[in-house]
């Protein structure tokens, strides 16, 4: 599994775009098409804002899903539509309800992933998604995207890309307007590691000044935050952000005991689990007076690869996975009421 894992970090610094290529300068919003399936034409076509519907139902709720799909265990496809499979599976409820709109945040996303998310119908007929390629990532070898409910009116997507990174990371945001209230959705993939000086506060710094915005009503930011040091404990207070876990009575735990709130741990590795114990890396973050939090909880435990794939299954076994599972991550959901 060693050798796996520096293989895939050696693959990603050799996929990292050269600076001159960047059409972004670091810390500022980029923005950036989103699209939607036109079947007509057969494909995925770009907008800048989305197409006013008058007769849409109106959403006086948001239900946001986040998952990170390891991007260096192998069989990559197979592990993808599993999670695709999940995601359709449990988001379900809320699609077949009008006064529900869903968005789905992913990291460690690999090319792909994009063409297999782009191909599934559930997705093709009630989402708009933020990336058909790699265009807008810093990286070649994987990124953050997400899903919008095409319930919802867009009024723009843009990434902001941080400086303080050494693995290419982002903050993909998406603004939507619901219920008469302009709402800001972001989704991030947190430098990972304990690295020194850390870059982890400043990028969830710069995210919350723009969830501070004057003209937003309410702003959520999800993901994999990599909380694995002291200071990370504090991000939300820091920047004057609401923990979605926290705030409906969850309690941070030392890592090895908390079995209620860890995102990491239980599906990694045993030696992993043994050296690092479990944590709280995958959160919600929340502010503004345009959402009420309903819901929190976490999802995708003991997801496999499909029964009938079992060479995949066995594969994944033979690296010391107890399971075959598709990813070393949980997911995390929360729900909110849109304020009027």
């Amino acid at each position: 599994m060693q050798a796996l894992i520096q293989k895939h970090m050696a693959n990603a610094i050799a996929l990292r775009k050269p600076a001159s290529s960047l059409m972004w300068r670091p810390d500022e919003p980029y923005k950036h098409p989103f699209y939607r399936w036109n079947g007509n034409a057969d494909e995925w076509q770009p907008l800048q804002t989305s197409e006013p519907s008058p007769n849409r139902p109106q959403a006086t709720k948001l239900a946001i899903y986040s998952w990170n799909i390891d991007f260096m265990l192998p069989h990559g496809d197979s592990r993808m539509n599993s999670a695709l499979k999940h995601l359709e599976e449990l988001s379900r409820q809320h699609r077949s309800d009008d006064k529900t709109a869903v968005v789905i945040n992913i990291q460690e996303c690999v090319p792909s992933d994009l063409d297999l998310i782009g191909e599934k119908d559930w997705i093709r007929d009630g989402f708009y998604r933020t990336d058909i390629d790699t265009e807008n990532w810093a990286s070649g070898a994987y990124g953050t995207t997400t899903l919008v409910d095409r319930r919802l009116d867009v009024l723009s997507c843009f990434r902001v890309h941080y400086s303080a990174t050494q693995m290419e990371r982002d903050a993909l945001f998406v603004d939507v307007e619901a219920s008469g209230q302009k709402l800001r959705l972001c989704n991030t993939h947190l430098e990972s590691l304990a690295l020194e000086p850390p870059r982890r506060p400043a990028q969830m710094q710069l995210i919350a000044s723009h969830m501070h915005a004057d003209d937003i009503s309410g702003a959520v930011v999800t993901g994999d935050f990599n909380a694995i040091q002291p200071f990370d404990r504090t991000l939300h207070t820091d920047n004057k952000l609401e923990d979605a876990y926290l705030k409906l009575g969850g309690k941070e735990g030392d890592g090895r005991e908390d079995n209620e709130g860890y995102t990491w741990g239980e599906q990694a590795l045993p030696q992993l689990r043994q050296q690092f114990g479990c944590s709280r890396m995958d959160k919600v973050f929340f502010c503004g007076d345009g959402l009420e939090l309903l819901e929190f909880e976490r999802f995708g435990a003991d997801v496999e690869p499909d029964g009938s794939e079992e060479d995949v299954r066995q594969d994944l076994l033979s690296l010391g996975f107890e399971k075959p599972w598709i990813t070393d991550h949980l997911g995390v959901k929360a729900v909110f009421e849109i304020k009027h």
